[in-house]
């Protein structure tokens, strides 16, 4: 499965999207300022770009298109979290926290499936 599973006593999840969200904002702020361009400025419009595709994912009724929604929603999260130049309120303002909660809420109940399945 897709979904992004937290490991708490690791602070990590078993797919690495905790690696990918450090290396989006570090490479975006590498070249960013390579190209000499306004690192907050071209970050807060990725996330809302990223915010309006997955308003738009929300929307659809494939379940093979909407797989990954819940990682990507976190992925977010953990951009944010990573970032010095985003704020909470930023991703707030462009997509609502509750799906963020929503997210986060079946990510632990897939690994608490997954756990018991595997007992």
């Amino acid at each position: 499965m897709a979904v992004c599973l937290s490991v708490c006593l690791l602070t990590g999840y078993s797919n690495n999207i905790h690696c990918l969200a450090k290396a989006i904002i570090q490479l975006s702020a590498a070249l960013f300022t390579i190209y000499n361009k306004n690192i907050e400025t071209h970050l807060k419009e990725f996330l809302l770009l990223a915010s309006v595709c997955l308003l738009h994912l929300g929307q659809e009724t494939d379940k093979l298109r909407t797989r990954n929604r819940e990682s990507i929603s976190l992925l977010m999260h953990l951009m944010v979290e990573e970032s010095s130049f985003l704020t909470a309120d930023m991703l707030e303002s462009c997509f609502p926290y509750v799906l963020l909660r929503n997210a986060y809420r079946e990510v632990f109940r897939e690994s608490t499936l997954a756990r018991l399945a595997a007992h």
